[in-house]
């Protein structure tokens, strides 16, 4: 259960949820949320999810893995942020969770309330659409909110005309 958005009340607009991730489809994602933001007068939030992983080291080993995994995260995002102004000439929200994505994912929606759309995008690979779209393809991860899927290879120009 989720609970109630507020996007539609007065002094909250709607976001749109887009993960970072290191996937192909990603980008695509990105370019159609920031898009559909700027012509619904919206938000974009862009969320990058640190996988635990390994860091179970020694202390100073675990902190240097952290903190070069935090710095990946942040470069990831202002990239993803610089094209954001540059497609949409919006100013996305960036945050960064450590933990597993659709828990993270999940967290995240609960916490802000104004998130009304989670925007992924589905890659052509032979192995599938890519894990978050098959997750919510599947029995076990529905997400709470309304999910857009935007296909990989829409061209800048077909998301421009959908937005």
């Amino acid at each position: 259960m989720v609970s109630k958005r507020l996007s539609r009340e007065a002094g909250h607009r709607r976001k749109f949820l887009a993960i970072i991730d290191d996937t192909p489809e990603c980008e695509r994602a990105v370019a159609y949320a920031s898009r559909r933001a700027r012509s619904t007068s919206g938000v974009l939030v862009l969320l990058y999810v640190i996988e635990p992983g390994d860091f179970k080291h020694w202390l100073g080993v675990e902190k240097i893995m952290r903190q070069e995994a935090m710095d990946t995260a942040q470069a990831a995002l202002a990239g993803f942020a610089a094209r954001v102004r540059e497609l949409a000439g919006i100013e996305p929200e960036l945050v960064v969770r450590e933990g597993k994505p659709a828990d993270e994912i999940h967290k995240l929606i609960e916490e802000d309330q104004d998130i009304a759309i989670l925007v992924l995008a589905a890659g052509n690979a032979k192995e599938g659409p890519g894990p978050l779209v098959a997750s919510i393809a599947g029995k076990g991860a529905a997400f709470p909110i309304p999910v857009t899927v935007v296909p990989q290879s829409l061209s800048d120009e077909d998301i421009e005309s959908l937005a």
